[in-house]
């Protein structure tokens, strides 16, 4: 199922100090401009101020449209600042159109600090990790045409319709292909989380769902689909994987088996339970395991490779979510049962005993596909249709896929990261 990964972006970088510690916030400050500022709003994705502001933009995007869209970005060469080149001012023009720069900058060949800010200003718009340098995958999101993007809005300003009612007083939203949590409460953002979702072929899905419980330092009961595709693959490429993992093999009758006993070379490894020891460092659920009521198996975690979070595309699971500074998360969730403030959740951790905790009241839990949405500042946010659920399919330029990227980073045998 899922899991999830904790490091911050390079650009993300001032904390908030508050009742769940340290919540990583977009605090971007471009000095050559300052409204180009962008920080993380406090206004949820589902509430009516975006629904209303995802409106707005999808006129300003139709009057983009009716103009002819806006023009390509050459992808020949990396620019980045003391760039000088026609490339330049192809990429002023683009940036204008849709604001990230402002008109007066003008159409100069040299890519200056203005030019930097507003590439950080798109990139932040989209996803991705605020360089300031226009990359492959910046060239990609900039030259997807207008049209599909206004058609992103307008998909998903019926997603976010179908949620423009009564949520909760108090509420958690995962959006899949943003791959991020927020935790909402009394109408505004309580805490933000990166978040790692499910890949291509093993998607988180799209729920409506309620919190009961936490497991602290849980085992780790492998599912049979993940023994066929991931366990015996690489029991069959390294024979000590399993005891390397703390994995240990149990029959029927619950009697321990040695790694020796079992073919590996045949589907006889799907006869057994295979469970990882509490632990994390090295248990692939981490320390912390959130359970959701569904049919579907998922639920929501921590994990011992916090890495993924600093990285644009973080499609690594197999339909679990994993969750990036999980303390803070699950101190939100747990807020209102006794006995469990931040110093006993430490404490619980800390102790490496599996500890269950229920929630007193269950929390609604909302994983939703928003692939485009705008906040009522008049940001406009864009994120890969990773599922190709908003009816365009793939981009056409774009020269590899999110999860061929990430499959070309996966190479040798990490740990198996979650269950379905």
């Amino acid at each position: 199922m899922g899991l999830c990964l904790s490091q911050l972006p390079l650009q993300v970088s001032s904390a908030l100090a508050g009742p769940y510690g340290s919540q990583a916030e977009w605090a971007q400050r471009y000095d050559t401009d300052a409204n180009l500022a962008v920080l993380r709003s406090n206004v949820p994705v589902l509430s009516v101020q975006t629904l209303n502001a995802t409106e707005q933009a999808i006129e300003t995007y139709r009057n983009i449209v009716a103009r002819g869209g806006w023009n390509r970005v050459s992808a020949s060469a990396t620019l980045k600042l003391g760039a000088n080149n026609a490339a330049v001012t192809e990429l002023r023009k683009r940036l204008i159109e849709t604001g990230d720069l402002d008109a007066s900058a003008g159409t100069s060949p040299i890519f200056d600090s203005y030019v930097d800010a507003g590439v950080r200003h798109f990139q932040a718009r989209h996803g991705l990790a605020e360089t300031g340098i226009v990359n492959r995958e910046t060239v990609t999101a900039m030259n997807v045409p207008a049209d599909v993007r206004l058609h992103q809005l307008e998909v998903n300003l019926v997603r976010l319709r179908s949620y423009s009612g009564n949520l909760g007083e108090r509420f958690v939203m995962a959006n899949i292909p943003a791959m991020a949590v927020e935790t909402v409460e009394n109408g505004v953002v309580a805490t933000h989380h990166i978040a790692g979702v499910g890949k291509i072929d093993r998607q988180s899905p799209v729920m409506m769902t309620r919190a009961t419980d936490i497991n602290f330092n849980p085992y780790w009961t492998v599912p049979a689909s993940i023994i066929r595709k991931d366990l015996i693959p690489r029991m069959q490429k390294d024979p000590n994987y399993l005891s390397d993992h703390k994995i240990r093999i149990f029959n029927k009758d619950g009697q321990e088996l040695q790694s020796s006993q079992v073919n590996w070379n045949s589907l006889e490894a799907t006869n057994y339970r295979f469970r990882q020891d509490p632990g994390g460092d090295i248990n692939s659920l981490g320390v912390v395991r959130i359970n959701i009521a569904n049919p579907y198996g998922v639920y929501m975690h921590d994990t011992p490779e916090k890495g993924v979070f600093g990285d644009d595309e973080r499609f690594v699971s197999s339909g679990c979510i994993r969750v990036q500074n999980v303390r803070d998360y699950v101190t939100w969730l747990l807020k209102d049962t006794p006995g469990w403030d931040r110093a006993h959740i430490d404490e619980a951790i800390r102790s490496g005993q599996r500890i269950d905790a229920k929630i007193t009241s269950s929390v609604p839990v909302y994983w939703v596909y928003v692939t485009a949405w705008a906040t009522p500042d008049g940001l406009v946010q864009f994120r890969e249709d990773i599922y190709q659920r908003d009816g365009f399919g793939a981009v056409a330029d774009n020269p590899t896929t999110v999860q061929q990227t990430a499959n070309a980073r996966n190479t040798g045998l990490p740990p198996i990261n979650d269950e379905e």
